[in-house]
């Protein structure tokens, strides 16, 4: 038979018209079209082109959409996106108005649940499986979910609520760094092999139906007969968390062996209760430097196919960010730093090398490194938590009740604030300023250049504070001389119109104001508490427009108009933000842009009044 091209393919059930080497061949061209087109946009490249042959073994084995398939995360799912339809738009990726680099239902049928961020596909893939079941439609949820999600307590708690209980409900644990259970010499080996067997199981189930039909006896023999297997299952593979938590387990299985992976899920579809199928994968694979390097290949900009990415340190806010903190750590053996499983992203790769006794990777656990920073600092230490703002979400009750109600004075760094661009709704970070606004005793500060977030880090460590320090994805704009010790600045021009802002925006205000010099800028360099004095300065303006990178519910520039409606000001005010939406993916620039947020907007208003 002849080759099969991704042209051809318009839904995943002509996958299953295919044999084996048509399959090979089709896999090879799928990593090849995420290459080159990963390679122009950006993406998450090494997770990708080690889930293909697990993706189209899960489209052969299953019958989506009916069958729920839920990618944890998302940015392994881009076979998947290339097999259910969008071949044709697939070199949109990541761009305005294109795929996005996710999950995302409104796009395709076959993507049952919003993904983005780790550890929750287990949850949601039950939750639709027990739907169906309620309105009487049989299914099969399928949760791919790998081995740094399942770092994720999220993901535990739903294992937990699962287990035991009925329904065809399939986790596939998508391990590509290690093994998760330690299976030991040639008996483990052996037993592994009968286990993953058909004729095994349908052994099993044959014995177990004739003995539980023999009423108390059978029921005796078969209670007796689990209970040495359970001890022997036990004595080869050490304790396994997910068969105490009431899963049935299968695996480990090469994830790159189709027909293996169509066999074991063959074996889960024939369970009425939950199994765990560990799959073995080698992330990048397809591509030498992802293989070689995947943790570089992880999330990349465009690059060049045959040169590979750079893997230099630039220069950018989260670089300086680590490499301040290691100066000061240098000097305090007080200081460290933790992460959650984001070492090289929030720049702290130098930090965990020099200072190894006092850098902490939690992994994808954001609550508990909040509250574990509170730990750090109750004990005497001054932590600096370095977490995406998108992620932050995740840890505010641990920001209150652990941090803020005990008065620990844990350091916040914000990365990723404001907008982020390509990877779109989920990873935006405009909402950290809203919600961190609303806990008492929190000090945020929002650095526009790297000499303020310089200065802030060494300014907090000798402040018994509880603080978030903010900044934006890549790298300084616009400067000025500012004297970053006061709560704000004002660049005067004698106008009777002023504009406030802070972190990025104020280098758009500065360009602006070279531009136009018909206006003042107020800039906040510690955005909350807003000092009392700003609202008695800005008394004197008859028009003051607030521009901020964030959502405008329960923003800065919100709560300082309601401050000034208190004290009954006569200047009329506009907030300029993003307004009730999600910001989709595309460029930094683009975004601001098309919510009145860049240098041109700021213009634009300042000439039209409004």
């Amino acid at each position: 038979m002849k080759d099969v091209t991704l042209s051809e393919i318009s839904s995943p059930r002509d996958l299953k018209q295919l044999n084996y080497n048509q399959l090979n061949t089709l896999c090879k061209e799928i990593r090849e079209t995420i290459i080159e087109t990963v390679s122009k946009n950006g993406g998450h490249l090494a997770s990708s082109l080690g889930a293909v042959e697990l993706t189209v073994a899960l489209h052969r084995s299953f019958n989506s959409p009916d069958d729920s398939i839920i990618f944890d995360v998302g940015h392994q799912s881009y076979a998947h996106k290339l097999l259910t339809g969008r071949f044709d738009r697939f070199s949109t990726l990541r761009q305005k108005d294109g795929l996005s680099g996710f999950m995302r239902p409104d796009e395709s049928e076959y993507d049952p649940f919003v993904t983005g961020h780790s550890s929750n596909s287990i949850s949601a893939a039950y939750g639709i499986l027990k739907a169906n079941a309620a309105l009487g439609k049989k299914s099969t949820a399928i949760a791919v979910i790998g081995d740094g999600a399942m770092t994720g307590g999220m993901a535990y708690e739903a294992l937990n609520n699962i287990g035991a209980k009925k329904g065809r409900f399939i986790v596939v644990l998508n391990d590509n760094k290690m093994s998760i259970s330690k299976n030991v010499g040639a008996v483990s080996r052996s037993f592994m092999r009968m286990r993953n067997g058909k004729r095994y199981h349908r052994l099993k189930f044959a014995v177990s139906n004739v003995l539980l039909k023999m009423g108390c006896i059978g029921k005796g023999i078969y209670n007796f007969i689990t209970k040495i297997k359970d001890t022997a299952r036990s004595f080869v593979y050490k304790n396994n968390v997910f068969a105490a938590l009431g899963f049935n387990c299968l695996g480990p299985i090469d994830g790159h062996n189709i027909s293996a992976m169509e066999s074991i899920f063959e074996i889960a579809k024939s369970y009425n209760r939950p199994t765990l199928i560990h799959v073995v994968t080698r992330k990048g694979k397809g591509y030498a430097p992802s293989e070689n390097y995947p943790n570089d290949y992880h999330g990349v900009s465009p690059f060049d196919v045959d040169k590979g990415v750079n893997t230099e340190i630039k220069t950018d806010f989260s670089a300086v960010a680590g490499e301040t903190l290691c100066q000061t750590a240098a000097e305090n053996v007080r200081i460290c730093a933790i992460t959650a499983a984001m070492t090289c992203g929030t720049g702290l790769s130098k930090f965990a090398e020099k200072f190894r006794d006092r850098f902490f990777d939690v992994g994808i656990a954001e609550e508990h490194a909040v509250t574990f920073s509170a730990g750090l600092a109750k004990g005497g230490m001054i932590p600096f938590f370095a977490v995406y703002s998108s992620f932050l979400q995740r840890g505010y009750d641990q920001i209150i009740h652990d941090a803020a109600i005990a008065g620990l004075p844990v350091k916040l760094l914000v990365d990723r604030a404001g907008i982020v661009g390509e990877d779109g709704e989920s990873h935006q970070g405009l909402f950290d300023v809203a919600f961190l606004r609303t806990v008492p005793g929190m000090n945020i500060y929002s650095p526009y250049c790297y000499d303020e977030l310089e200065y802030r880090i060494k300014e907090t460590i000798g402040n018994n504070e509880l603080a978030a320090i903010r900044y934006p994805r890549g790298t300084e704009w616009e400067k000025a001389d500012i004297d970053f010790s006061c709560d704000y600045t004002v660049l005067s021009n004698g106008s009777e119109r002023a504009v406030v802002t802070y972190g990025r925006l104020f280098s758009c205000a500065l360009t602006a104001q070279k531009q136009l010099d018909s206006f003042d800028i107020i800039k906040l360099n510690r955005i909350f508490p807003v000092s009392g004095e700003i609202i008695g300065l800005l008394n004197k303006y008859k028009t003051v427009d607030f521009f901020e990178e964030g959502i405008r519910s329960g923003g800065i520039g919100e709560h300082i108009a309601s401050k000034l409606l208190e004290n009954k000001s006569g200047c009329a005010f506009t907030i300029h933000a993003v307004d009730g939406v999600f910001v989709s993916q595309q460029t930094t620039a683009q975004a601001l842009s098309r919510y009145g947020l860049d240098t041109k907007a700021i213009i634009s208003a300042m000439e039209r009044g409004v």
